[in-house]
């Protein structure tokens, strides 16, 4: 794909609409109405916020870092975000309980000395319904777990200073609307549980790694509030590619897709619901783990 000459105007009036939708909906709405769309606007900018990741709507990153800088989710900074999400995309290792950052599997072993509560609480995590109600817990949990670990690295503590600023800036906002913080912090959870349900399958266990990524062929609202990320085995061959190209790039490929990723796909998160919502897809600890 050739490189563009200037901004995504498109993904630009986007990011701005979202940030204007947000404030409209704080000051604007009842509570009651206010918690659940801003939960669906903080879902959509954490879909912006991967596009950011990518290069998008401007090459320089700093731009796209300063555009996605209020934290309308509150709880994962975003450069921990990109370096997590970026190497993510190092497609030899997706599903890898170690070196894929996003990875919902365990290493057996692991999975084997968890507490019962533990195993039943990750079993449950494993339906659809589970992963949108727990899995912002668990996922946050593990986050902040895994950076503990590591938080005297430099890199790290610039990326949380930076967040913090973002997310007292939100709170700030929030607190001069009528929307109190505990409603506030509900609706960003609530936004979370949305993204949730566009990760719940992006990746299965399989041995060749071609085959591990998930086209959702589904074209309603959940497909645009995740910019079309359901479509993700496309974006894990064309990453530089935009939102709004992702749908073309499908059709024109369709075959060529489906018999990379060995037909791993769903016709619509209808289906996914029906399949999923309160039955596992696929068992905590990785079925092919440890590799031959």
């Amino acid at each position: 794909m050739s490189e563009r000459a200037g901004p995504e105007w498109g993904t630009l009036a986007l990011i701005l609409g979202c940030y204007g939708a947000w404030l409209a909906m704080l000051f604007y709405l009842p509570v009651w109405a206010a918690v659940p769309l801003v939960g669906v606007v903080a879902a959509l900018h954490s879909s912006l916020t991967h596009e950011a990741i990518h290069g998008h709507p401007f090459r320089q990153k700093a731009l796209n870092e300063a555009l996605m800088a209020l934290p309308l989710t509150l709880f994962i900074p975003y450069r921990r975000f990109r370096d997590q999400h970026l190497a993510h995309h190092r497609d030899a290792t997706l599903t890898d309980p170690y070196d894929d950052p996003e990875s919902n599997y365990l290493d057996p072993q692991v999975w084997a000395a968890l507490r019962g509560w533990q195993k039943r609480l990750l079993a449950v995590n494993n339906t659809l319904l589970g992963r949108i109600v727990l899995g912002p817990a668990i996922g946050q949990f593990v986050f902040i777990w895994n950076e503990l670990r590591s938080v005297l690295q430099p890199d790290i503590l610039l990326a949380w200073a930076l967040h913090l600023c973002g997310v007292l800036v939100v709170l700030w906002i929030v607190s001069l609307s009528p929307m109190p913080i505990w409603a506030y912090v509900l609706a960003a959870y609530l936004g979370l549980g949305l993204v949730k349900i566009r990760t719940f399958l992006e990746h299965r266990a399989h041995d060749r790694a071609s085959a591990r990524t998930v086209i959702i062929e589904d074209r309603g609202p959940l497909a645009f509030l995740f910019l079309h990320n359901n479509l993700h085995v496309v974006h894990h061959m064309n990453p530089a590619a935009p939102w709004y190209r992702l749908p073309a790039l499908y059709r024109a490929g369709q075959d060529t897709y489906l018999a990379r990723n060995e037909a791993y796909v769903y016709r619509s998160y209808a289906q996914v619901f029906r399949a999923h919502f309160l039955r596992a897809k696929d068992p905590v600890p990785h079925p092919l783990w440890p590799k031959g």
